[in-house]
């Protein structure tokens, strides 16, 4: 084949695609990128940035998708290759409609081709081919490592090398929102993918298990058939645990539970809170889901939040200095999601508006995304707020005195750690006075009876939160 092949094939896409995208789009988005090879229907091209390449994904993959097929054929495949700053090696990313990894075809015991109730179903086989839903992104060369997750890392990647064989079955990884929780549970998957290609892995919200479920009783009626699809799993990862709160949908959790864990199957599940906090789940099934390890992702402390941002901007091909890294990691600290978000940010605007990367375009954007500076809320800012307001010292709130004034007051510390940072309860008890869930628990249900009934307590509460979260005027 002649070496020119691949520019002799974009070329005649690039004609295609003018007639599709306007003028502007056109200029911007696809003439930036020269291809690099044309090999077995893969066709690589040269982009600059891997926001350059996201963005490409996100709104004109459909375009390029129907030039390449119209092109090459219906087995086209696209690679993009990102070449980062400086002289780094090229990093090389399959487009989005090739790149998951794939499970071998499965017999599933009385499967009916018509009116399947699985989604992740391909009809019309004889044998089941399921989609892994494994987003290959999310994998643990793209997990930034750090004292918030390095357990999590570690007892990962050892379930990677031995699915279903560690003491850590099930692994069940809690914290608040944007801790990573998703990535990491999916980098384990895609980790056993690539040592067992044979295994088959599947990752599912607990919301999308339950229609599941409800389409296969009510609907289709073939709660046989949905339970048989879930027992031939070898892996499986159902994320955001918290939301199979219907009776129904536990017991068929608790059978395929019991069904996979017996057979040496992995179990890996995420929630946004710990077992013991985890409401209207049925004893049994919460006594499993303790069974294995549970692992916190705490919020990322300032080197861990640092090191994301300057992998990311590696990642992007776009060099930030280090004062504007600073800024960030300084200003943006309860999760990964939002410091990612405002990084993003920050590239696209001083990208579309010809601008310098600077700490004030920085400030800029990241006040439209968390709002104007103020202090970050802490436990112990809270523990301070609260002696303060109530004129106590701080040993006498993490004191175990009985006086009333003090037992309100520590009360109140731990709902207010709760209510505003969404710390676990075991978080907060351990960091007020080194009690356990369950005091932590009382005290945040007794400070909500009180705020119901009686006013001067309630308003106790209300000028806490002002020294805390002060209101504009």
């Amino acid at each position: 084949m002649s070496q020119d092949t691949h520019i002799l094939i974009w070329n005649r896409c690039l004609k295609m695609i003018e007639q599709i995208v306007n003028q502007r789009a056109f200029e911007t988005w696809f003439k930036p990128i020269s291809p690099e090879s044309f090999q077995n229907g893969v066709l690589t091209v040269n982009v600059p940035s891997e926001f350059f390449r996201e963005y490409l994904e996100e709104y004109y993959l459909d375009v390029l998708k129907k030039t390449l097929k119209k092109e090459i054929g219906a087995d086209a495949k696209l690679v993009y290759r990102v070449a980062p700053v400086k002289v780094q090696p090229p990093m090389e990313y399959p487009a989005a409609h090739c790149n998951t990894p794939e499970n071998r075809p499965i017999n599933v015991p009385n499967f009916r081709q018509a009116g399947s109730p699985n989604p992740f179903v391909i009809p019309g086989l004889q044998q089941v081919k399921v989609n892994t839903q494994l987003n290959p992104n999310y994998c643990f060369s793209n997990l930034v490592a750090g004292e918030c997750n390095r357990m999590g890392i570690t007892a990962g990647e050892s379930i990677a090398m031995h699915p279903g064989m560690t003491a850590f079955n099930p692994l069940f990884l809690f914290g608040g929102p944007g801790l990573g929780k998703t990535h990491l549970a999916q980098a384990i998957g895609i980790a056993i993918k690539e040592k067992y290609p044979e295994l088959v892995v599947l990752y599912v919200s607990a919301n999308r298990f339950k229609t599941q479920y409800m389409d296969a009783v009510t609907v289709k009626n073939n709660l046989t058939d949905f339970l048989a699809f879930y027992m031939k799993m070898d892996v499986l990862i159902i994320d955001d645990i918290q939301d199979m709160s219907s009776p129904g949908t536990q017991n068929a959790f608790f059978q395929i539970f019991n069904y996979l864990h017996q057979a040496g199957k992995q179990l890996i599940f995420t929630s946004d809170r710990p077992p013991v906090e985890l409401q209207n789940f049925e004893e049994r099934l919460l006594s499993r889901l303790k069974w294995g390890l549970s692992v916190e992702l705490q919020r990322p402390d300032f080197a861990t939040r640092l090191s994301m941002l300057k992998t990311r901007s590696f990642r992007e091909g776009v060099k930030i200095s280090d004062d504007v890294m600073i800024y960030l990691a300084s200003r943006i600290t309860s999760n990964f999601r939002e410091l990612e978000g405002a990084l993003i940010s920050l590239i696209a605007n001083a990208t579309f508006a010809h601008k310098e990367i600077t700490v004030e375009l920085a400030e800029e954007i990241t006040t439209k995304i968390v709002g104007e500076q103020k202090n970050d809320i802490t436990i112990d800012k809270v523990q301070k707020a609260v002696c303060q307001y109530f004129n106590i010292t701080m040993d006498n709130l993490l004191s175990k005195s009985r006086k009333r004034q003090i037992v309100q007051a520590r009360q109140i510390a731990m709902y207010m750690s709760r209510n505003l940072l969404k710390c676990s309860l075991s978080t907060i008890g351990a960091e007020i006075g080194g009690k356990d869930h369950s005091t932590v628990l009382h005290a945040c249900t007794t400070v909500q009876d009180l705020m119901s009934i009686d006013k001067t307590f309630r308003q106790y509460v209300t000028d806490i939160e002002k020294i805390l979260v002060p209101v504009k005027g």
